[in-house]
């Protein structure tokens, strides 16, 4: 399947359906002699499993990681990884009564127009349970970056209309406080409130995610096309249900003039401001990289719905099974990953731009 492969030196491509045997991947561009904790891996996989809070879906899932190759007693071999998460909890019987319909704002008539087939069980391949191959990933590459002393601070800044107020470097114990991975207690609480209310409703809703990684090199991004908030924002969209990313002052600049939006330089580099987000010209500048990604609401719902059928009558649909009200809380350490993935490729592209 043309689409599944991420990446250019550091490359993770995935496989697998969300009601099949398993899913995995396999990374390849991972240099040799690197010490990997296995446990750390799967720490970042619990934070994205499913059940692991009473607001998130109550799929239970160990997403245990098997690692079928590339170490050897406890270092990277430099040779591909490959590893599969089995599926244990599937309830594909949940999705019989989707077979000949088209869920609204799912993915179901694009892949049958697309393919001329679609797996109907729990989505298939374009279910959201593919993007714990992408946090094995990740979980390596921040391994990785953590030896360059690159942090990551990634949580919930907005559920609805609940939003802290300013962008800050968080934590993880502030950020894993709460089950919603937001580092303001207050406004946690109210978020979570408010997730409690909409799954009552039977409906959904969306969110956003801040994203600051602090200590990344000068230096790192691609020219014209690779420019490295271009290939952030390439690998935010491609994870389910983003539907915007923003660097820096993001859309709140179309407000300001250049007079007040321009980053003034400090003797050493650094800027007074960072309203471009750590990246100028598509390359990192030192100052810390920070984003946020925009989530819609979840398109399954437990309120009937008009639709059509695949043979093109009308017809209504409800959702049934278990989902999230809100994916947001879960999705954190797929921002992360997705994030630690770009950096550590750009890292490896900018060791061959100078030969030194």
């Amino acid at each position: 399947m043309a689409g599944s492969t991420f990446g250019t030196i550091f490359k993770l491509t995935t496989f697998g359906e969300s009601h099949g045997e398993a899913i995995g991947g396999v990374i390849d561009g991972v240099p040799s002699g690197m010490t990997i904790s296995i446990e750390r891996v799967q720490e970042e996989l619990d934070r994205r499993k499913p059940g692991q809070s009473a607001i998130v879906t109550q799929r239970k899932e160990s997403d245990t990681v098997e690692f079928l190759s590339g170490f050897f007693e406890g270092k990277t071999t430099g040779t591909p990884i490959g590893f599969i998460i089995r599926n244990e909890d599937h309830k594909s019987e949940d999705y019989a009564e989707m077979k000949d319909v088209y869920r609204p704002s799912h993915a179901d008539y694009t892949y049958q127009e697309k393919y001329g087939i679609r797996d109907y069980r729990g989505g298939g391949r374009s279910s959201a349970r593919e993007t714990a191959c992408r946090v094995v990933a990740g979980s390596i590459a921040k391994q990785i970056l953590n030896t360059f002393n690159i942090e990551f601070s990634t949580y919930v800044d907005q559920i609805g209309s609940i939003r802290l107020n300013d962008p800050a470097f968080f934590h993880c114990d502030a950020i894993e406080s709460n089950p919603v991975r937001c580092p303001d207690g207050e406004k946690a609480n109210e978020m979570e409130a408010l997730i409690r209310e909409v799954r009552s409703e039977g409906d959904t809703i969306g969110g956003c995610i801040q994203c600051i990684v602090v200590n990344v090199p000068k230096g790192l991004g691609e020219p014209v096309f690779d420019k490295l908030h271009a290939e952030l924002g390439k690998a935010m969209l491609s994870i389910n249900a983003v539907k915007g990313v923003e660097f820096g002052s993001g859309f709140s600049a179309v407000d300001m003039r250049g007079s007040a939006h321009n980053d003034i330089f400090n003797m050493d580099g650094s800027t007074r401001t960072n309203l471009s987000g750590g990246i100028q010209g598509g390359i990192s500048n030192g100052m810390p990289i920070v984003f946020r990604v925009a989530f819609k609401p979840v398109a399954t719902i437990a309120q009937k719905q008009e639709t059509i059928t695949v043979s093109g009558e009308e017809s209504v649909v409800q959702g049934k099974g278990r989902h999230d009200a809100c994916v947001v809380p879960r999705a954190v350490p797929i921002v992360e990953s997705m994030a630690a993935i770009v950096l550590l490729d750009m890292l490896l592209r900018q060791q061959a731009t100078q030969l030194r």
